[in-house]
C-alpha cells in the first residue's frame, strides 16, 4: 500500500516532469528538436507513470522513484531527454569461473544503471 508521503512524492515528481517539459529547450536550439524532445518527455512520463500506477510493493515504488529522479537529473545535466545508453561489449564483464553467455546476461542485468531499468521494457 502506498503511503500518503510516497503518494505526494510521486505526484511531485510527475508535476516536476511536466514543468520541465514546458520549459525544455533542445541543446541544438532548433525549434523542431525542442518540440520533439518535449513530446518525448511527456509521452515517456505518461507511459511509465501509467504502467506503474498499480504498484503496491514499497521497494518497487522506491526503485521507480529513484529511477525517475536519476533520469531527471541526468537529463538536466546532459541537456538530453533520452536515457544515456551504456556501452558494454559482449562478454565484456568478468566471467565467473568460465561460465558463458548466460552468466554474462545476468551480470549485464545487474550492472544496468538505475536510470535504464524501465527503458527496455517500454521501448
Amino acid at each position: 500500500m502506498m503511503t500518503t508521503a510516497t503518494r505526494q512524492e510521486v505526484l511531485g515528481l510527475y508535476r516536476r516532469i511536466f514543468r520541465l517539459a514546458r520549459k525544455w529547450q533542445a541543446a541544438s536550439g532548433q525549434m523542431e528538436d525542442t518540440i520533439k524532445e518535449k513530446q518525448y518527455i511527456l509521452n515517456e512520463a505518461r507511459t511509465l507513470f501509467q504502467k506503474n500506477k498499480n504498484l503496491t510493493d514499497t521497494d518497487l515504488i522506491k526503485q521507480c522513484i529513484d529511477e525517475c529522479t536519476a533520469r531527471i537529473e541526468i537529463g538536466l545535466h546532459y541537456q538530453i531527454p533520452y536515457p544515456r545508453p551504456i556501452h558494454l561489449p559482449p562478454m565484456g564483464l568478468t566471467p565467473l569461473r568460465g561460465r558463458g553467455l548466460r552468466s554474462q546476461e545476468k551480470l549485464r542485468k545487474f550492472s544496468k544503471p538505475v536510470y535504464l531499468k524501465s527503458h527496455d521494457e517500454v521501448s
